[in-house]
Parts: C-alpha cells; sequence; structure tokens
C-alpha cells in the first residue's frame, strides 16, 4: 500500500472539512441521537474547519492514497488542560481514518510523524481528549504509551460526554 504522510497546507483545508465531517459523522452516527449529531455537525461546518486548517497555531497532518485523504491528524500548539499548566505540552486535538482504511496501519503512521514532530517542536507532552465510549481508540492511544489524567466535559448537541485526558511524556 502506498501511503504519503505529509504535512497539510491551506490549499487543503476544503478537503480536511469534508473529510473531517465524513469521518466524525461515520464513527459517532450510531452512538448518538440524530438530533445532537446535528447540532454538533453545525458547529462543525466546512467553514469553521477551513478556519481551523489555516490557523497557525494548529498544525494538520495527512496520509494520502492517491493523493486523496485517507486520514489525518490536527496537532494544536496552544491550550492545555491545568493539570499541564507547568509543561510544554502539544494536544493531538483530532486522529481521524476513514472507515474502510481502518486496521491497516495508516493510525499508527499518523502518531509516529506526529511524536516525532512534537519532539522536533522542543514538547514535553503530547496530549488528548477521548470519548470514554470510544474503546478501541483508547486501546490505540494506550498502546502507544499514553496514561490518564483526567477529564472534561465534551458538549455534543445537548449531550455532555465524558472525554479522558491521556498524556504521553516525549523523551
Amino acid at each position: 500500500m502506498n501511503i504519503t504522510i505529509k504535512a497539510a497546507t491551506p490549499a487543503d483545508a476544503e478537503e480536511i472539512a469534508l473529510f473531517s465531517r465524513k469521518s466524525f459523522y461515520e464513527s459517532f452516527a450510531d452512538q448518538n441521537t440524530e438530533e445532537n449529531m446535528e447540532k454538533f455537525m453545525l458547529q462543525f461546518s466546512v467553514n469553521s474547519l477551513v478556519e481551523e486548517v489555516k490557523n497557525p497555531d494548529n498544525i494538520f497532518i495527512t496520509a494520502l492514497k492517491n493523493d486523496v485523504i485517507i486520514g489525518y491528524v490536527k496537532l494544536n500548539k496552544y491550550g492545555k488542560p491545568v493539570e499541564l499548566a507547568d509543561e510544554k505540552a502539544i494536544e493531538i486535538a483530532r486522529i481521524y481514518i476513514d472507515k474502510t482504511m481502518t486496521g491497516q496501519g495508516i493510525g499508527n503512521m499518523l502518531m509516529k510523524y506526529s511524536l516525532d514532530l512534537i519532539k522536533d517542536l522542543k514538547a514535553n507532552t503530547a496530549w488528548l481528549g477521548v470519548w470514554e465510549n470510544n474503546k478501541n481508540a483508547i486501546a490505540f492511544y494506550e498502546k502507544w504509551g499514553f496514561e490518564r489524567f483526567g477529564e472534561h466535559i465534551f458538549m455534543l448537541g445537548d449531550d455532555p460526554q465524558t472525554d479522558w485526558l491521556l498524556k504521553k511524556e516525549i523523551i
């Protein structure tokens, strides 16, 4: 399988935005009400996602197959939980893989690239939030050495959901 991992540019913004919406919906629609998904998808609009990609505080890394996005990671250089106030920490804010491509090592490729980049940016901690009911994602992150250090509420529409906060020291 010929997969290319590369940093995204603003020219990739609309494709990333459309992929984000599709991936989020496919991943979580069957576990949430239609009303809450619709409310969340309104704020997860193509325009707001394009602005995220263009924001220099975010780094987007794409996985491409035949020049088509099949996955991506969003790194957020700023903003962190109070528990990490004294650390140079970067958030892995999203890691999405095309549902048809899961189990083929793409998540591992994106994670390795992300952790290497976080180290290059002189951060000592990678952190993320993951829905407490997303057992496959939790197992993936634990395999990579992430450990739980807290939790916060993530609003999906009108539904307050608990995200576990996980972190990994970068050596």
